[in-house]
């Protein structure tokens, strides 16, 4: 069905019509617009989230990259980032291939039905005309009748009348034939202009007109086709990315698979193990020799040798076992020693393994020079060898450098490993170097044993260094040295060897003399005793000056 045959009569509701489809492709247009500003809003808001969340600086050193479940959480914000990715798409293939395609189309078919309309308005304004020709020949005849019929009337009169004259009944009957005349000139005017009219009102009505409805109808249905078109690509631009999408949620899915419990808690143990032995069972301390004492002991040698025993039953009473505590701010050095003997192991291994891969690096650069070299030395037009030579140089100093830092670094490995094996052979009592930092406990804290704590064969702990001889303060009483500030015993120090002070746990000592290196600190308690305690037992607090 046509509309020129069936809506002939319609043209303002084909107008309307037209229009109509125009404004909906309009609105739609409108729609994918902000279809899309809403994909790269939440394109950007999710690329956004994964950066809050993605960690600033990713190192082999990062501990947490050892756990499966992080790796897991980082695979997934990897997988979020790619799938804002795919949101970005769906975004621009909408603005490419619907929001710009329907743009141009709405452009050209508000021309073509313009020109359809004016086209319409031009056959309806000729119509029009040829009407108004008609009616203007159609009064004049009229007219022309109406002027005859008196004209004749009137030479009739005359003529019947006596008392006329015979030019007067003459000039009538002229008057009346030339009226007559007229009307035949006019009737004929009409009857062509009639004719005229019919034939243009015919072929407005059953060409003209039908014809351009038809234009419209073809260009109307021609627009629900194209709108159609944009329906579908409109669901077919997000199928497009499914596929990449169900990878991502794959990946996501893969990723979270990829968990182990057990494996992280293994990661834990290999990270944080120190090799440390547990604490052993405590001996009996009989308090009863104390009551035998005698009466001669009351002097003040006595006196500072029983406060010598009191502060060396209460170093021992108060010793700690449970090895959970704060964490000391560590001293990291070159060697590892500030780390647990099995952590220092594996990172004097993990180094020895760094330097190597560079080692070779460096070797595989120096082949390649020394063949370069040969190579220009051979033909000399391709380059000149000696340009070679700060090159070779350099690489032979890093060569040698890194040869020598893969030296030392075995040389500290085989001392740790040694002493683990030692350690295997022979039970030693072993106390936490003074300056290396305490051991690493199991819940990652790092914790200073007592020093008469006796570690089985993975201690790895070093023994102090032997203090200062006792002759060296023999004179300390009869020369007092003032105080340089104050120190706090953070665990108990039972003071066995010659030269060293007991002290409890939480006690407070004047500080005479800070440590040179040799990990340990000479202190004063306030009866005037004075020794050497471990560096590291002691909080240090220097006076204002």
């Amino acid at each position: 069905m046509e509309w020129g045959s069936e809506l002939w009569d319609q043209y303002d509701i084909i107008e309307r019509q037209t229009q109509w489809g125009i404004d909906l492709i309009e609105k739609y247009v409108k729609f994918v617009k902000d279809r899309t500003e809403i994909e790269q809003a939440y394109a950007k808001q999710l690329r956004t989230l994964v950066k809050k969340y993605s960690p600033k600086r990713v190192s082999k050193e990062d501990q947490e990259l050892k756990f499966s479940q992080y790796q897991a959480f980082i695979n997934i914000l990897n997988e979020l980032n790619d799938y804002a990715g795919q949101r970005e798409v769906i975004a621009e293939n909408l603005m490419q291939n619907i929001f710009a395609q329907l743009l141009k189309y709405l452009h050209e078919n508000k021309q073509e039905r313009k020109m359809h309309l004016l086209e319409g308005r031009k056959a309806q304004q000729n119509l029009e005309a040829s009407f108004k020709q008609l009616d203007c020949a159609k009064r004049r005849f009229e007219r022309d009748c109406k002027e005859a019929e008196k004209a004749m009337q009137n030479a009739e009169r005359v003529d019947n009348d006596i008392n006329t004259t015979k030019a007067d009944v003459e000039k009538a009957k002229q008057q009346a034939n030339l009226r007559n005349h007229m009307v035949e000139e006019s009737k004929n005017e009409y009857a062509s202009q009639l004719q005229k009219y019919n034939k243009d009102q015919n072929q407005f009505y059953f060409a003209e007109m039908p014809h351009i409805f038809n234009k419209l109808q073809e260009m109307d249905e021609k627009r629900i086709q194209k709108l159609c078109e944009a329906y579908k690509m409109f669901a077919d631009t997000e199928r497009q990315v499914m596929p990449i999408i169900g990878k991502c949620l794959d990946g996501m899915t893969k990723a979270a698979e990829s968990v182990n419990e057990s494996g992280d808690s293994q990661v834990l143990i290999e990270a944080y193990k120190s090799g440390f032995e547990r604490p052993g069972e405590l001996e009996f301390e009989d308090y009863s020799q104390m009551i035998n004492r005698t009466s001669s002991e009351n002097s003040l040698g006595s006196l500072k040798s029983e406060s010598r025993v009191d502060q060396r039953t209460i170093g021992k009473s108060k010793t700690k076992r449970w090895p959970f505590g704060k964490k000391n701010k560590l001293t990291v050095s070159e060697d590892f020693s500030h780390l647990p003997p099995e952590q220092r192991r594996k990172k004097l291994q993990q180094k020895i393994d760094d330097l190597n891969k560079e080692l070779q690096k460096q070797v595989d650069q120096s082949e390649a020079l020394d063949k370069m070299k040969d190579v220009y030395q051979r033909n000399p037009q391709m380059g000149d060898p000696n340009s070679l030579e700060p090159r070779i140089t350099e690489t032979s100093q890093q060569i040698e450098r890194l040869r020598q830092e893969v030296q030392k670094y075995e040389t500290w490995l085989t001392d740790a490993e040694g002493k683990l094996v030692s350690r295997s052979d022979s039970c030693l009592q072993y106390v936490p170097h003074g300056n290396r930092s305490p051991s690493l406990n199991n819940n990652g804290s790092h914790e200073k044993e007592s020093p008469d704590t006796t570690y089985s064969d993975d201690s790895g702990q070093e023994p102090l260094p032997q203090p200062p001889s006792l002759s060296e303060f023999d004179d300390f009483e009869d020369d007092l040295v003032h105080p340089i500030g104050s120190s706090t015993a953070l665990y108990p120090f039972d003071g066995s060897s010659e030269g060293t002070i007991p002290m409890a746990e939480g006690e407070v000592l004047h500080l005479i003399e800070a440590d040179k290196g040799d990990g340990w600190t000479r202190v004063r308690r306030n009866d005037g005793e004075e020794g050497y305690v471990p560096t590291s037992y002691v909080r240090i607090t220097l006076n204002r000056q």
